[in-house]
C-alpha cells in the first residue's frame, strides 16, 4: 500500500514559508520520500499501518493550503507511467515486499 500526500501551501508571507517548511519536514521524519514538488509518497505494509501514518499528516496539518491523501495499492503505483516530457524515465526500485509466515 503506498500513501500519496499532495499538497498546495502558501508562501507568501514569513509564517506561511515557516509552516510549509514544518509540515514538510514532519512527512520527512515519518518516512515520506519527495516524488515531485509537493508530492510525497510512503510505502506501507498493510492498511492499518497506512491508517496510522494518515493520522499522523492529519495531525500535523497547516492552517492554510490544499492537502489531499490518497492511498493505491503496490499494483496500481506499478502501474504508474513516467514521463519525462516525451521520454519515459526508467522505473524507480520498488522496495520488497515483506512476507510473514
Amino acid at each position: 500500500m503506498w500513501i500519496l500526500v499532495f499538497f498546495d501551501l502558501p508562501t507568501d508571507s514569513k509564517k506561511e514559508k515557516k509552516q510549509y517548511a514544518e509540515f514538510r519536514k514532519k512527512l520527512v521524519k515519518d518516512g515520506f520520500t519527495m516524488f515531485q514538488f509537493s508530492i510525497y509518497l510512503r510505502h506501507c505494509p498493510s492498511r492499518e499501518n497506512a491508517d496510522v501514518h494518515i493520522l499522523r499528516v492529519k495531525s500535523s496539518l497547516p492552517p492554510a493550503g490544499d492537502i489531499g491523501i490518497i492511498c493505491i495499492t503496490d499494483k496500481q503505483f506499478s502501474q504508474m507511467e513516467i514521463f519525462s516530457g516525451k521520454k519515459k524515465i526508467e522505473e524507480r526500485d520498488i522496495p520488497q515486499q515483506l512476507e510473514l509466515f
